[in-house]
């Protein structure tokens, strides 16, 4: 069998249209398979999806680098509405006819064909027009929240912007900022409402066209959740209130002495403590990405090389603009076999943090671009964020511009103390999010009606997040839902960034005792893509599988130990 002769330029072909794709995966259906063809057939399938995903990818990066671009959002809702449909069906298809074959003989097929299995299993025809559906509507959530902007000082600052004077030194500039955010985010309240209740039926219909009870069990099948389950979740969040929340409490409080309030407020909870300047650790994408740079490079000059090709290639954009989409991310593009970091830089080190982040994201992409099929690169993704929470923590020694940095040593030590409380504060947050969607998509009946989502939502809030006083803000805290895209966009996928936060600080922790080792460990596990386990990965990377009571308790004590002794450096 020969090789499929793909298009290798993703700006030569309409992806778009379904006739683009059409005749490739025709060829592979028709194709015979046998013992001597199989691999270079697995190969030619790859190879074609890996077509379909870069140009999807690259679809999506250009609409959210400019939401008012209507062409270039026409041309993501082309592709969701023309071929996306398609694809699924025709990738169901050779699907199904690769696990009516005998593959014991291609060990490493296992974990691909356990992923192929259960994908099979949920995949139901009459459910494709529902997922474009919910495309759609994913879509409309981040046109809704991309336009929020309001005039301050007679400047349009976007929610981005807004969140960066959340950190000033002067308390009314803090709460005004923060009251101009939330009458933003309550301006859009019904519209939201109504959105999700949409999506919430839609995904609902999904669970019940899948024979599965609701949309968790979809979910957790659909994100092959196959090393946990829902009442692991739960041990978790009850180790998060055992071992954790306390610690926030300390946080909180410590912070509202330094500030010298009788309360702690939602706005003084971003502003550092510190009597100094906040910090401003850059001018500009540019400088951003040298600092960057001149850090990973003290971290493993491999990966800082793996960055230096990104910032070369024009595959960062970092900076905030009046209409880019919200939050950050990092994707890949398979053809090419390079990652695409986007994000929205203020000159906060927040940014600075976003970027370690995503860079880790960026690495695994790299070091795992080598394996043969795309299937093998696609790791769980719990791990994923191992790789980006890793290389934050590991990172971290080298902000200052002894190693061409962006801090003095001083504002270093502030910088790492800043994160390392954030990662506890982070933590209980994390627990109410995943709380919450379990709690939405296991009551589908009652979930519809908005007023009991911010009763479930302000329940756990309660219960996780003691320590800042909301009083008068009472209906503002209850919507909180609302402003964490994750609940809309990406439904049950926020609990790997507790799972992943624990392994990376098992590997932060490895780092302290030896540097050299921790990273190469790392950087062994990245490699593996999506070939192991989820315990073999944290295994690899020298961290345990488990989210228990003591694991916490230890962690926590190396954190508050770790900011003790940075606080003698300030």
């Amino acid at each position: 069998m020969q090789n499929l002769t793909l298009p290798t330029a993703i700006d030569k072909i309409d992806p778009r249209q379904w006739e683009t794709f059409q005749p490739y995966f025709e060829a592979l259906q028709q194709t015979e398979i046998t013992a001597e063809n199989r691999r270079r057939w697995l190969e030619n399938w790859s190879n074609l999806l890996a077509l379909v995903s870069e140009s999807l990818n690259w679809m999506y990066i250009q609409k959210t680098i400019d939401t008012t671009n209507a062409e270039a959002e026409q041309a993501f809702l082309d592709y969701i509405e023309n071929v996306a449909p398609q694809v699924r069906i025709a990738d169901q298809a050779l699907k199904e006819r690769l696990l009516s074959l005998d593959l014991s003989d291609m060990p490493d097929m296992t974990l691909v064909l356990r992923d192929l299995r259960a994908e099979v299993a949920l995949f139901r025809a009459e459910n494709v027009p529902l997922i474009t559906k919910l495309s759609k509507l994913e879509n409309e959530y981040d046109k809704l929240t991309g336009v929020l902007s309001t005039d301050w000082d007679g400047e349009e600052k976007n929610l981005n912007q807004l969140n960066a004077l959340l950190k000033d030194k002067d308390r009314a500039t803090r709460k005004r900022a923060w009251e101009s955010i939330m009458a933003l985010w309550q301006s859009r309240r019904d519209e939201l409402n109504r959105l999700y209740a949409d999506m919430l039926e839609l995904r609902r219909q999904l669970a019940e066209n899948a024979d599965l009870p609701d949309y968790r069990a979809y979910a957790f099948q659909l994100h092959g959740r196959f090393d946990y389950t829902p009442e692991d979740c739960f041990t978790f969040h009850e180790a998060i209130e055992t071992a954790v929340v306390p610690a926030a409490r300390r946080i909180y409080e410590k912070k509202r002495q330094r500030l010298g309030l009788d309360r702690l407020r939602p706005w003084d909870v971003d502003v550092d403590a510190a009597d100094a300047p906040p910090l401003t650790p850059y001018r500009g994408q540019d400088e951003l990405i040298q600092g960057s740079l001149n850090i990973l490079n003290q971290v493993d000059p491999a990966l800082g090389r793996h960055f230096a090709t990104m910032a070369e290639e024009n595959l960062l954009d970092l900076d905030t603009r009046q209409g880019k989409a919200l939050g950050g991310y990092c994707t890949t593009l398979h053809v090419r076999k390079r990652p695409f970091i986007f994000m929205n830089g203020v000159g906060i080190h927040d940014d600075v943090q976003t970027l370690l982040h995503e860079a880790g994201h960026a690495f695994h992409s790299f070091e795992s671009a080598n394996l043969p099929l795309i299937w093998q690169t696609n790791a769980p993704m719990e791990f994923c964020e191992v790789a980006s929470m890793s290389m934050e923590l590991m990172a971290a020694p080298y902000l200052t511009t002894d190693y061409g940095g962006f801090y003095s040593a001083s504002e270093a030590a502030r910088a790492r103390i800043e994160h390392l409380e954030g990662i506890i504060t982070f933590l209980p947050y994390m627990a109410v999010v995943d709380a919450f969607q379990h709690w939405v998509y296991t009551h589908p009946t009652e979930a519809i009606d908005s007023a009991a989502c911010d009763e479930a939502w302000d329940d756990l809030w309660q219960r996780f997040m003691p320590g800042v006083d909301w009083s008068g803000f009472e209906e503002l805290r209850t919507s909180g839902w609302h402003r964490k895209l994750h609940i809309f966009t990406v439904p049950f996928y926020y609990i790997e960034y507790g799972m992943a936060q624990v392994g990376a600080l098992q590997v932060w922790q490895n780092a302290i005792r030896d540097e050299k080792t921790a990273v190469d460990a790392y950087c062994r596990a990245l490699a593996l893509g999506g070939t192991c386990t989820l315990p073999e990965l944290f295994s690899t990377a020298g961290a345990e599988f488990r989210f228990d009571t003591t694991l916490l308790t230890e962690l926590v004590a190396l954190i508050e130990q770790t900011v003790s002794d940075l606080e003698e450096r300030q």
